[in-house]
């Protein structure tokens, strides 16, 4: 059998390639003529609506933070949610927040008391702060490359014998120090 497109030639069932739907890295940022902007990264169960380039990079940098483990829109609130090692914060980037009275202002306070959330607000000044700002789009523009299997997993083997370390120590050399077998 050869994959044509990822279905295979004998028996029009899924090939090794999932559908675009199912792939949690595939894309960041798609126009849709109904829903506007989305967000989507490996950390997101489910697209996220963007009304502000400031969100779009707020996501960015919140998708490769190593301390942020999960990242949740709740569309009913208009609000997004990081899950975090250290716990549960709402994501409040500043330019792109809707200007709240002073009483719907003490409601959100409220309600964020009651679930526990910590505020993290972002202004644009902070999202936009170099070297951060730049270094994120650079790794964010390789999201949708193609990473061959046998890289992957020469990569999960080296983590699996030095353990967590930062991409800066990761180096090429110590993925290709792999012996043939354990690839």
């Amino acid at each position: 059998m050869t994959n044509t497109g990822g279905r295979s030639k004998s028996s029009d069932t899924p090939w090794l390639t999932p559908p675009l739907a199912l792939r949690p890295t595939s894309w960041s940022r798609r126009r849709s003529k109904t829903s506007g902007d989305l967000f989507l990264s490996s950390k997101t169960a489910t697209p996220i609506p963007l009304r502000h380039p400031a969100s779009h990079d707020a996501l960015i940098q919140a998708s490769l933070d190593p301390q942020v483990r999960s990242i949740v829109s709740i569309p009913s609130a208009n609000a997004i949610v990081l899950q975090r090692d250290d716990g549960s914060f709402l994501l409040d980037v500043v330019p792109a927040r809707r200007i709240r009275t002073s009483e719907e202002q003490q409601l959100a306070q409220i309600a964020l008391a009651d679930l526990g959330l910590k505020p993290i607000a972002l202004t644009a000044e902070e999202i936009r702060r170099e070297p951060r700002c730049s270094n994120a789009r650079l790794v964010w523009s390789y999201s949708e490359s193609p990473v061959s299997v046998g890289l992957r997993l020469r990569i999960l083997l080296t983590l699996l014998d030095e353990g967590p370390c930062r991409s800066a120590s990761f180096s090429k050399a110590s993925v290709a120090r792999l012996t043939p077998l354990q690839q």
